[in-house]
């Protein structure tokens, strides 16, 4: 069954959207879109160390997502402000990425592959290795729902209750990476943020409380998985951007749905 390219396609996209889609509800809650944009932009990075050292593409951009999330979970403890250092580390480590990549002799690679994705050309491996970390960061919101959720709500009563807000945030720290590094064959390094915070957002205006948010961001997520990736191969167009495309159009009939029945938004 694998055998068809886009079979793989679709199970690359729909595991991919699956995953990133519940852990974006955190990104929402937490407001942490541009922490998302800081660790997928260095996927980049990621990929021009793998060249380099002539390793795997994906434990490249596995290390690099893990040392600039772990980076920035260290930065914020500091009097800094935190928007001016995730720009910083953001474009940074973007900019350095693109630079690399030309430097490094005989490097051949299509860098808008990695940029933009290239979900068509994913192989057996890719959606092996997608599948095991979408079911590894679903495991863990499932185990850790109750601490996380308290903890993103409010920090006080998750210490009260016992909870280390930290080591909670040092656990979405972490998943957000290993998303980062199995979502960028699907959506690109510049994309991943989007299928992240859009369908999470969406389903804010239509939910009341935080597991319908979740199962409704899981749904919006499927949804404009396969159907941008269809839009992609009926109108000849980039898979990524037609996904993070149709997951926009998505956000805008939930929220115009979620003001008529007149929720507009009550999950946290």
């Amino acid at each position: 069954m694998l055998d068809d390219f886009l079979v793989r396609a679709a199970l690359a996209a729909f595991g991919t959207a699956l995953a990133a889609s519940v852990l974006g509800c955190f990104v929402v809650w937490r407001r942490m879109a541009y922490f998302g944009d800081a660790t997928a932009h260095a996927a980049i990075l990621g990929v021009a160390l793998a060249l380099a050292l002539n390793i795997s593409i994906f434990a490249g951009v596995v290390a690099v997502a893990l040392v600039v999330a772990l980076l920035i979970h260290r930065l914020s403890d500091r009097a800094q402000g935190t928007d001016t250092i995730l720009g910083v580390l953001a474009h940074g480590a973007l900019a350095t990425g693109l630079v690399a990549v030309t430097l490094i002799p005989g490097a051949r690679i299509n860098l808008e592959a990695y940029l933009f994705g290239d979900v068509l050309t994913v192989s057996r491996l890719d959606v092996a290795v997608i599948w095991g970390g979408a079911a590894i960061v679903l495991g863990v919101l499932w185990f850790h729902w109750s601490a996380l959720l308290t903890a993103t709500l409010n920090p006080d009563l998750a210490t009260a209750s016992g909870i280390d807000p930290r080591r909670e945030n040092l656990i979405l720290t972490l998943l957000l990476a290993g998303i980062v590094a199995v979502a960028i064959k699907v959506v690109g390094a510049l994309l991943i943020t989007a299928l992240l915070v859009i369908p999470a957002a969406g389903a804010r205006r239509l939910s009341t409380s935080p597991e319908g948010m979740a199962l409704r961001a899981a749904l919006i997520g499927s949804l404009s998985a396969f159907g941008g990736l269809m839009l992609s191969i009926r109108l000849d167009t980039p898979t990524g951007p037609s996904i993070v495309v149709l997951a926009v159009v998505l956000y805008a009939l939930s929220t115009l749905g979620g003001y008529l029945q007149g929720t507009g938004g009550n999950s946290p």
